[in-house]
């Protein structure tokens, strides 16, 4: 089995894996039903299932004595099942979109090897279904006949890994029957079940390829055209997909007025059409945005402060007559005020995002955002820019990102924890092992929600920032591994009491 450093590597390391076995019947080739059979599918099946069958695979009986054998116990002509089963052979088809995985797989320098359970004839015969080029992707096929054992028995495994010389726990085994994967698994092999052709092809990626050049190619291959699913796209999305990567040629975004940004790009929807300026996006885009000057941002900040309610908390919107307060968007709004020096100007605003925290009023998501980890995510931002209240809040913040660990999640959500979770030097293993199984085929982290109109159950998704806050969470995990690493190397040894 593998160690516990063996699995932080499998989780951030391509190359830990460097075998990989495929079954071939229901995996690499599949057959179908016809009409013209003499026998139904369900009289297929439970030949299939028979012990005589498993005898014919093992090479234990020939071609003509398993069908004399099989149309006696299931009374059946003999004739019959020779047809059926000539059909089915007709019938095979190779997996053309897996075998293109094979190969790109075989270009990173993994091994790749069949295991079937398969008789020698109907073994000759497969032989014809794929090309020679196609076969050559495998450095050997295992048959049952040859070794004289089937799937899901131990002696079939162990004859495998002994023929091969593979490490079971640097290997990957896809087959489509669980009998098979848990075998597989019980020498320590990473087992797949083959029931969801694009979810086993995004899990074979994702246990294969490193996870960050595949997201970036997933944003660079769409600069300036990662849209919202619901409008054509919102300033806010553009802002934090900078805010995640630091890299403005992703990104496509305009002030409505110096130092002024807008949640919407243009006009805006499913709300009224003049959208008010908000302080949220406002904040975000003020510390992440390199084209404002100082003396702007404060001018826009002495703004800010006119918008405050009797309690002294910061309001979302610079319009009076749409008063709205949100602790994600204070938190945003201290942000730029103590990145700039004047965090002690909203006192009465932070003592109320101090309360939050502590009182756990975040844990179902806030007015216009969707979970309790963006919260956190936002405030860890803040701690990291505010020494001061990265000691006044450390201690409880820590306590709070750790009660989320495990906590069922999207892709953003555990995105975000991971990141806040780095932020007080801690890895939550669990979520970031999760994180990585979650990317898609295309190399992006989808289907997550990050903000809704308020109070309607209308909400925002954005495949572009949840990717960017995807890496950004691998690289901080990565980096902070390392530097935990750097620093346990760097102890003198423990001197012995006498």
């Amino acid at each position: 089995m593998a160690s516990s450093t063996d699995a932080h590597n499998a989780s951030t390391n391509s190359g830990f894996y460097d075998a990989i076995i495929f079954d071939l019947g229901g995996v690499l080739f599949t057959w179908s039903s016809s009409p013209e059979s003499p026998l139904s599918a369900k009289v297929v099946g439970r030949i299939l299932s028979s012990s005589l069958w498993y005898e014919y695979e093992k090479g234990n009986l020939d071609e003509a004595k398993i069908y004399s054998l099989i149309a006696n116990q299931f009374a059946v002509e003999p004739a019959d099942v020779k047809k059926t089963f000539q059909i089915m052979s007709s019938s095979l088809q190779s997996n053309k979109k897996v075998l293109e995985v094979i190969r790109e797989l075989k270009g990173t320098g993994r091994s790749i090897y069949a295991m079937s359970n398969i008789s020698a004839p109907d073994w000759e015969m497969l032989k014809n279904k794929a090309t020679q080029a196609e076969w050559a992707l495998f450095d050997h096929t295992f048959t049952s006949a040859s070794a004289r054992q089937r799937k899901p028995n131990v002696g079939f495994f162990k004859y495998v890994i002994e023929k091969s010389g593979i490490d079971p726990s640097r290997t990957i085994f896809v087959d489509d029957k669980l009998e098979n994967v848990l075998t597989a698994r019980s020498f320590g092999m990473h087992g797949i079940l083959f029931d969801d052709e694009s979810k086993v092809i995004r899990d074979l990626k994702n246990l294969c390829y490193d996870p960050v050049p595949r997201g970036e190619h997933f944003l660079t291959s769409r600069k300036k055209a990662l849209t919202s699913v619901t409008s054509n796209n919102t300033e806010f999305m553009e802002l934090l997909i900078l805010l995640a990567t630091g890299d403005e040629s992703l990104v496509d975004f305009t002030m409505v007025s110096p130092g002024l940004f807008n949640f919407f790009q243009g006009r805006g929807l499913l709300t009224t059409e003049v959208f008010a300026n908000d302080l949220d996006t406002t904040s975000v885009g003020l510390t992440v945005s390199s084209h404002v000057d100082a003396e702007t941002k404060h001018r826009i900040m002495d703004e800010m402060l006119h918008y405050r309610d009797s309690d002294g908390i910061i309001q979302v919107y610079f319009d009076h007559y749409r008063p709205r307060m949100d602790p994600i968007v204070c938190v945003n709004v201290l942000d730029l005020f103590y990145q700039n020096g004047r965090g002690h100007e909203l006192s009465e605003t932070l003592d109320w995002v101090e309360q939050v925290l502590k009182n756990r009023a975040y844990i179902s998501g806030s007015y216009y955002y969707v979970s309790a980890d963006h919260f956190l995510f936002f405030l860890s931002r803040l701690l990291q820019d505010s020494v001061e209240l990265r000691g006044r809040l450390e201690p409880i913040f820590r306590e709070r990102v750790m009660e989320r660990f495990g906590t069922e999640g999207d892709s953003l959500s555990l995105a975000l924890r991971i990141i806040a979770a780095t932020v007080v030097d801690l890895v939550d293993e669990r979520d970031f092992k999760s994180l990585l199984s979650m990317q898609c085929e295309d190399g992006s982290w989808s289907d997550s929600w990050f903000w809704k109109y308020g109070a309607s159950p209308i909400l925002i998704q954005n495949d572009g920032v949840t990717t960017a806050f995807a890496i950004r969470s691998i690289e901080q995990v990565q980096s902070l591994r390392k530097r935990q690493s750097n620093t346990s190397t760097a102890l003198p040894p423990l001197r012995s009491k006498i």
